[in-house]
């Protein structure tokens, strides 16, 4: 009897499954910064933090485009590309948030929905591609907004890091509630959460 071949991760990979990894590595890199900055105190840092950001998109514009280019495509590539958004678009900014100031435990829980939000939506995205895509091979609308959208947040806190804005100074102060600290600028990490996770249909363009 001829047994099946053991899964073999190298012999699965594509090309564009390296650009899926660059998604990772800046979103981790972006995590190291954050730390860094968090034993420091050197803004710079996380001035790097939100810039790998928008790096890890381009990978992750780039991957897209490479697999369709090379008409390539695996489980494991979009596995893989779900798991490095989580990790860029989702774990990152919520970090980035952290070492800018939002460390009051409502901060917390709001970031925690935020991180618990995008993997959801990408969890719902993986289940639901083949009914958004009506039966074609693209997906015509996102239902909910995209996790990289996460992207807006991290430029609001890079503008914030800028202009001193961090820390004891973060815009909008701060609330007791209960005792425990809310920042109110955390909030818009709530709406962001609430929109990955809405019905909303965005076209794909």
């Amino acid at each position: 009897m001829n047994r099946p071949k053991p899964f073999s991760m190298i012999r699965e990979f594509h090309l564009a499954d390296w650009f899926t990894l660059g998604n990772a590595f800046c979103g981790v890199g972006a995590l190291f910064s954050v730390m860094t900055f968090l034993q420091t105190g050197l803004t710079t840092h996380l001035y790097y933090a939100c810039a790998l950001i928008p790096a890890a998109l381009v990978f992750d514009v780039l991957d897209g485009r490479i697999a369709r280019w090379r008409q390539k495509s695996s489980a494991m590539g979009r596995e893989l590309d779900s798991l490095a958004d989580v990790i860029s678009f989702g774990v990152a900014p919520a970090v980035i948030a952290y070492g800018c100031g939002m460390q009051g435990l409502w901060d917390r829980i709001v970031l925690g929905f935020f991180v618990a939000a995008g993997v959801s939506r990408l969890a719902r995205y993986n289940i639901t591609a083949e009914e958004l895509s009506d039966g074609g091979d693209k997906v015509k609308y996102f239902e909910g907004t995209p996790i990289p959208t996460s992207l807006l947040l991290v430029v609001v806190l890079w503008v914030a890091a800028a202009q001193g804005a961090i820390g004891p100074a973060l815009w909008g102060g701060e609330l007791k509630l209960g005792g425990f600290t809310l920042h109110p600028l955390v909030l818009m990490f709530a709406i962001s959460g609430s929109l990955m996770i809405s019905r909303i249909r965005i076209p794909k363009l």
